[in-house]
Order: C-alpha cells, then structure tokens, then sequence
C-alpha cells in the first residue's frame, strides 16, 4: 500500500511499526542521501539530522530514511525492545502518520569495527525541486516475508549452505522487486544497491543478482561486510534511486 506524506514531500509502502518498506519523493520533492563521516550514537545522530534539516530550512517531517548500525545482531526480542525505543523518537518528532511510521530504515551490525552502541550511519530527506527523475530508498530486507517479524519465517533458517544462500538471495531480490514496483520505480532508476553478509556473494552475483538487478547492474553494488539486525537472518539488500549525495562530517 502506497501512502501519501505530504507533509515530508513523499509516498511510503506501508511496513510496520520500525519502519515503512520504501520511500519516493512526490512532485516538487527530490531525495538526497546523506552518510555521517563516523556513525555517531543514537541520539546524538538524531541530534545530527536535526541540525542539518534545520540548515536547509526543512521540517523534521523531511526525514525519510535512516541507516543504522549496531554493536551486534538482535534476538528477535532484543530488536523489538530497541525498535520501542527508535520508534519513540519518531514519534516526539511527530513524524508519525495515524500511528504509521513512514520512515524507511536499514539497521545492520558490521561484523569488523562495530560501534559500541546502535548508531546512526546516515540518513535521507526530501528537498524542492524542479521536475526529474525520481528519487526513492528501498528499505533493507532479509529473508523474512514482507511484514513478519518471526523466527519461524526465516528463509531456509539456520543454514548457510550453497543452496541454502542461494535460496535466501533469489527471495531477497523478489523483495527489491516487489517494492520498487510499488513505490512505481524501476530497477533502472537505481543509483546504487547495498549487500549485507559475511557470507561469500560470488557464487551469486552474475546470475541471481546483478543479473536480476537489468538496468541496475552498471552501477555494480556496495558489498558490506556486515550481518542483518536479527540472529538467523543471513543476508539483506537495500537499494536506492538518488541523485544527490552527500557525505557529512560528523562533528
């Protein structure tokens, strides 16, 4: 279900609770897309997009999407207790929509130089604009269906095997497909696309992923070597269509 936020300058795929399943920006908008120099914590990330919408004259209802990172994968428990707390920050910003978080978001635990604490990595806001391209964040997805936050869902769980991952990748990419397509985009107008895993990607990559991507594979994809938020989840995907990018010390 794609829903209309005119109050930050884009539509939303209805997701739940922790966040909405993608973004794009409606006409008069475009989305950029901005990295921290260094993840700060949490709050203080927050504190970070503040200062910088308030520098571009822009509501706290402009945030669209947020990456994070964090010291570790959740239990499902864990994510839920944190999801509580991110979620509560949304809503004193009022961004909240008749109890509905439109805001995309990736949260992903890098497996090398981890941060200390859930951290916030970057972000996306929506700006005026003259008429273009579109612009839209693909929030990331591992091998859960669309919606479902249980264990017991988990693509081939508990297993890493060749098949195994081969079978989470084909499912994930479904996934990429299935929300572009409602948020009205096409893979062609992906500017870059995001791996999570520590899991080996080449058995994989020609055929079931840049191979679905089309269009999308002459950009190639951004390998990071981290695990999804959740135990047993093994590998997700986010993908973006911008064209203002920006990296943003953090200091």
């Amino acid at each position: 279900m794609r829903i209309e936020y005119r109050a930050g300058g884009y539509a939303f795929l209805k997701g739940i609770s922790p966040y909405s399943a993608g973004v794009v920006a409606t006409p008069g908008f475009e989305i950029e897309h901005v990295r921290l120099e260094r993840a700060l914590p949490l709050d203080r990330g927050f504190q970070k997009i503040e200062g910088y919408l308030a520098s571009l004259h822009r509501r706290r209802q402009a945030l669209c999407g947020v990456e994070l990172r964090s010291p570790r994968p959740f239990t499902f428990q864990g994510f839920q207790d944190f999801n509580q707390r991110y979620v509560a920050i949304l809503k004193r910003w009022g961004i909240l929509l008749d109890g509905l978080n439109p805001v995309a978001r990736t949260n992903v635990a890098p497996e090398v130089a981890a941060p200390a604490e859930p951290s916030l990595y970057g972000f996306s806001v929506t700006l005026p604009s003259e008429k273009g391209p579109p612009s839209f964040v693909v929030a990331g997805a591992g091998e859960l269906p669309e919606g479902s936050l249980d264990p017991h869902d988990v693509v081939r769980r508990g297993e890493v095997s060749a098949d195994a991952l081969r079978e989470k990748v084909r499912f994930v990419m479904e996934r990429m497909s299935s929300r572009l397509t409602g948020l009205g985009v096409l893979w062609a107008q992906v500017t870059a696309t995001q791996i999570y895993t520590v899991h080996d990607i080449h058995p994989f990559l020609e055929a079931e992923i840049l191979g679905e991507m089309h269009e999308a594979a002459r950009t190639g994809v951004n390998w990071h070597y981290a695990r999804p938020p959740i135990e047993s989840i093994e590998y997700e995907m986010d993908v973006r269509g911008c064209r203002r990018e920006v990296i943003l010390a953090a200091g």
